[in-house]
């Protein structure tokens, strides 16, 4: 019988450290952190609420 070998391909290499780091976060604050998707929002996306907060600015 032949066996296979084991190869480590990138994306186990990858996922084995986004795993490791995870566990060392939660090691570290003692709950999972949760990361915010949305960093910036685009100012030329509509959105009622900020022009009518910048009207209030302006006048």
């Amino acid at each position: 019988m032949v066996r296979k070998k084991l190869r480590i391909t990138k994306r186990d290499y990858l996922l084995a450290n986004r795993r490791a780091s995870r566990l060392e976060e939660i090691q570290a604050h003692g709950k999972p952190v949760a990361n915010r998707t949305m960093v910036h929002r685009s100012k030329k996306v509509y959105d009622r609420n900020r022009v009518k907060r910048e009207d209030r600015r302006q006048s």
